[in-house]
């Protein structure tokens, strides 16, 4: 990390961090004091995105449904499969707390920064103690990617989406397999809640 000036903010991100075991003793050994913000988002979407994206660069991959049983009769879930394994966040988050307290990290709902993008990125500024300068004007919705947009980046006059990696239309899933999912998760959800003391209504 770049050194930080008095009065300025570093900022990197990296997705894989929140669930690499070795991470929070390395960002720790770095800076105790470090923030941390993490988006989550339903698990069970955030599995069917993940398996998505693969699918766009790997078209020959085995179905969702196959990869998400270690058995489909008795419906056990094999969460050796990194997309599944993922979304188990409050197993995550049990590694980062014995190196960071919770008052340390903002957790960001993903579905709340798509329906309200300046209410999620209020959170976020007053987490780092900023003042609150992105609000509703700086936003639109793109109804083709289903996101919401930058009405002009920063230094540009042009509007700035994510790029075209992100929105892709998932593929069907079969619903009791979303089922079955959804109460694999739910325990742990649970236990996330609790430990964040926010209920993301998953």
């Amino acid at each position: 990390m770049p050194r930080t000036l008095e009065g300025q903010i570093t900022m990197e991100k990296t997705p894989s961090y929140f669930v690499t075991r070795e991470a929070p003793a390395r960002i720790s050994a770095m800076s105790k004091d470090t923030k941390l913000i993490v988006v989550v988002r339903d698990p069970v979407t955030r599995a069917i995105s993940d398996y998505t994206q693969t699918l766009s660069k790997r078209p020959d991959i085995p179905t969702f449904e196959s990869l998400t049983f270690r058995n489909r009769t008795t419906g056990l879930i094999d969460t050796s499969w990194s997309a599944v394994q993922i979304g188990i966040y409050a197993k995550h988050l049990e590694h980062w707390l014995r190196h960071f307290p919770i008052g340390q990290m903002l957790f960001v709902s993903g579905e709340r920064l798509i329906r309200d993008p300046a209410g999620e990125l209020g959170r976020v500024q007053d987490f780092l103690g900023l003042k609150r300068v992105i609000t509703d004007k700086h936003f639109y919705f793109n109804k083709t990617k289903g996101f919401p947009c930058l009405k002009k980046a920063e230094g540009s006059s042009k509007p700035h989406c994510l790029g075209k990696t992100k929105g892709r239309t998932h593929p069907e899933i079969d619903r009791d397999v979303v089922r079955k999912l959804r109460e694999f998760y739910r325990p742990f959800n649970l236990k996330f809640y609790q430990m964040t003391g926010r209920d993301f209504g998953w």
